[in-house]
């Protein structure tokens, strides 16, 4: 085989194209159909969806060996199943939800006081009302009432199928009101909160790591018909590889108008996904339903560096060296970038996004485009460390 033949073939093997997705293979796998014996512990398939009577899953992971059996095939239904399990009555004592909803009001009622809150990463922003980091505000409000609610058996047990131990909840509040439009469709965090252009950067191995990093879910804190716009799914997309490119085009998106599924749930049901699942929360047609649900996101405990450090302190320091670098012929402007990008935190996230909002886009800056642009455009010194220093608190909470 000649050597150009085998260099594009190992291309294509490596890194993704938006040329090369075909709507043919999505659905195909999105004609697959959901076997209720190929799930011994599921309650019922409903559009091709699993759903598990969580009174009987409780029963069943009372022993070491049936908790085990539950996170089994959890896992393998999020990953080779239809990519979704509807869990109803996950709080089997709805207290807890009233509780927390209540509290939830209030910091919205607040928002809208301050005029502060709002956005969504895939929908126009102002119609509906969302929470950032509510898991933090809830628990440092009212710590009784948010562990009354995470103290939930269900949300451990799913979480732990997808992740393992150690995994770590956030969580965003989001209500959607009468006449809400729907998201557009979409993946989810890490991969699906970029671009076309920044996911192709990544190797296709990542594009596939990037699902079991995060488990996506939602807990229903009022009852949800399908007037009211629960989330539309498509069941096995999480299967198809390039469905991070994919799902940015005309074409996928439509498909996904046509041949999406809805599923109503009732106050204390949840649902969990797959984050590489193609959806997207639907229109509110009701007259008076807000629907309020808890987004969560449940994130690996693997996802960090093993050091600490100061990178906000490191590109204080570093920025001026490589502007007299560069301005002596030291070092040229593609090597200082690089250097740049060993220095500052590469990744917009975590961070506090009532204060450091995506706007413009599906994430705030990070601190080494923030650095990066800085040096092309010649900033002085001192205007960048004050800038530098206002980014990184923004990111606090």
């Amino acid at each position: 085989m000649k050597s150009d033949n085998l260099t594009k073939l190992r291309n294509d093997r490596i890194y993704l194209s938006p040329e090369r997705v075909w709507l043919e293979e999505l659905s195909a796998l999105a004609a697959t159909e959901t076997r209720l014996e190929d799930y011994p512990l599921a309650a019922d398939v409903a559009s091709r969806v699993l759903i598990y009577d969580c009174d009987a899953v409780r029963r069943t992971a009372a022993t070491a060996e049936g908790r085990r059996s539950v996170l089994a095939e959890w896992a393998e239904a999020l990953l080779t199943g239809p990519g979704i399990i509807v869990l109803r009555r996950a709080f089997a004592d709805t207290a807890p939800i009233d509780a927390a909803s209540d509290v939830f009001r209030a910091i919205i009622a607040e928002q809208h006081a301050n005029k502060t809150g709002g956005g969504d990463h895939f929908a126009k922003p102002g119609a509906n009302d969302r929470i950032w980091n509510a898991l933090e505000k809830l628990c440092l409000r009212a710590p009784d009432v948010f562990a009354g609610y995470y103290g939930n058996e269900i949300l451990a047990m799913v979480s732990e199928a997808w992740l393992g131990p150690a995994y770590q909840f956030t969580s965003q509040v989001n209500v959607v009101n009468p006449g809400g439009e729907a998201q557009s469709a979409h993946r989810d965090y890490h991969l699906g909160f970029m671009t076309p252009a920044q996911m192709a950067q990544y190797p296709a191995h990542v594009h596939r790591l990037s699902p079991v990093l995060t488990l996506q879910g939602a807990v229903a804190h009022c009852d949800m018909p399908v007037e009211s716009g629960p989330t539309l799914y498509l069941p096995y997309s999480q299967a198809y590889e390039p469905g991070y490119l994919a799902i940015t085009t005309p074409e996928f998106r439509t498909y996904f108008e046509e041949h999406h599924v809805q599923l109503p749930l009732e106050k204390g049901d949840a649902a969990f996904f797959n984050p590489a699942l193609f959806h997207a929360a639907g229109t509110n047609r009701s007259k008076d339903i807000k629907r309020m649900a808890n987004l969560l996101q449940v994130s690996s405990a693997f996802g960090r560096a093993m050091e600490s450090m100061d990178r906000t302190r490191m590109s204080a320091v570093l920025y001026p060296a490589l502007q007299a670098m560069h301005a002596s012929g030291q070092i040229n402007e593609v090597r200082a970038l690089d250097a740049i990008a060993a220095c500052a935190e590469g990744y917009p996230f975590p961070t506090n996004l009532d204060r450091d909002p995506p706007i413009g886009g599906l994430a705030p800056q990070s601190q080494q485009a923030f650095m990066r642009d800085a040096f092309l455009a010649g900033q002085p010194t001192e205007a960048f460390r004050g800038a530098l220093q206002a980014q990184a608190e923004k990111r606090l909470t």
